[in-house]
């Protein structure tokens, strides 16, 4: 799965946030996603990385060795 693929899926999943993907290794397979949305307002941090797993589930089981994520509210 390539950066841009998971910048798409995580902006499907989240409608209206806005995604940073970060490749600071520069191997394609460990990666920062900065996640900005207005439906984290009120959430947890846990919750918050729920919603974001949610969006990638099977292609962090095959597809994505490593993901760090950062969430922010609008």
């Amino acid at each position: 799965m390539t950066i841009p693929e998971i910048q798409k899926k995580i902006e499907d999943g989240l409608p209206g946030c806005k995604v940073e993907i970060l490749d600071p290794y520069r191997d394609g397979v460990h990666i920062k996603a900065v996640v900005t949305f207005s439906g984290f307002a009120g959430k947890g941090l846990i919750e918050q990385h729920r919603m974001v797993y949610a969006t990638l589930k099977d292609e962090l089981k095959e597809e994505i060795h490593a993901l760090a994520l950062e969430t922010r509210s609008e």
